[in-house]
């Protein structure tokens, strides 16, 4: 990096150089909004939270996914007045749908944001993503942490919305898919915050921490590095077990790297993944590999099961301009 205190502005400005499809807009340049603008009758998606997990959140910005997204600091969300810009960068008309990882932060900036834009005639409604099985039992879902998960919902609301969808079958369908999403991570190794002296958390040398946040927040155990499938195995295991629902028929599967672990390794977690899910008579009808919720340079990967239906799995498959989702 260059500065530290300049780290999230000059990376912003690289993603617009980078990819034709983002511009900076609102105080400080700190909303990512589409080059072209809110599409007018549509329902608007909007999000918003710290920096330093792309592609989440600003890398989701694009035709058939978000119309804009408040970017908050390293690690620490958006105050209120960016996210009212970055919803009134993705009002055409129709309303808004606010669809938010569960952090107290970004909620508290959204709620005061969506009043204000109330205040001036608009209409939102606001979707929760809670996937991350580490950080609450099943009785206490409402508290979970949004992790990776929270990409399926982006996908589902904006295809709705790009279908003309109203505001309210917008915001049904992406709470669908969030409720329908299971996600738990294992960590490695800590990262660096730009300009701290130190990690902000640490995992001993030679174990594996299960269920660590995407922030750094304890998981729910360490032990010692086991091999990958013995690794998979249990996650996999813990996200058919959570709740005791039914187990679904056809999943989406994202296995998402938290930013140091490499493509080939994601792989071989897929490749246990696939058969473990082929032995409980699940079967994968979208796959999804890679670099879609970081942590800076976190080692470590996280594993998301969605339970599909017809109408999420035809809004997953819909097209979308945003250059961080699979064609």
């Amino acid at each position: 990096m260059n500065q530290p205190a300049d780290y999230v502005d000059e990376s912003l400005d690289g993603l617009c150089a980078a990819f034709s499809g983002y511009r900076r807009t609102g105080r400080g340049g700190r909303v990512i909004a589409r080059a072209s603008g809110a599409v007018a009758g549509n329902v608007g998606v909007v999000t918003g939270g710290g920096f330093g997990h792309l592609p989440v959140f600003a890398g989701y910005v694009g035709d058939g996914m978000l119309d804009a997204c408040a970017v908050g600091n390293v690690f620490a969300g958006p105050p209120a007045d960016i996210c009212a810009e970055a919803i009134r960068a993705a009002d055409g008309g129709a309303g808004v749908v606010c669809v938010l990882g569960n952090y107290g932060g970004d909620r508290m900036s959204f709620a005061q944001a969506c009043e204000e834009f109330g205040d001036e005639g608009g209409t939102t409604k606001t979707v929760i993503v809670a996937d991350d099985v580490a950080s609450a039992l099943p009785a206490e879902r409402q508290k979970r942490r949004g992790v990776a998960g929270m990409v399926f919902a982006f996908k589902v609301a904006g295809a709705s919305a790009a279908r003309g969808a109203p505001l309210a079958t917008v915001a049904e369908l992406a709470t669908r898919a969030a409720g329908r999403t299971r996600t738990l991570g294992v960590a490695l190794s800590p990262c660096m915050i730009p300009g701290a002296s130190a990690p902000g958390f640490t995992v001993p040398e030679g174990m594996v921490e299960i269920g660590m946040g995407i922030h750094g927040e304890p998981g729910i155990e360490q032990q010692a590095l086991p091999t990958a499938d013995v690794v998979t195995t249990t996650m996999v295991e813990r996200l058919l077990a959570d709740d005791g629902a039914a187990r679904p028929q056809r999943v989406a599967v994202l296995v998402n790297s938290f930013g140091a672990t490499p493509l080939e390794e994601l792989l071989i977690v897929y490749r246990k993944t696939a058969r473990l899910l082929d032995a409980a008579g699940i079967g994968i009808a979208r796959r999804y590999v890679g670099h879609y919720a970081t942590s800076m340079e976190m080692a470590g990967c996280s594993i998301s099961l969605l339970d599909l239906d017809a109408e999420i799995e035809d809004l997953l498959a819909a097209p979308t301009g945003c250059p961080f989702w699979p064609r």
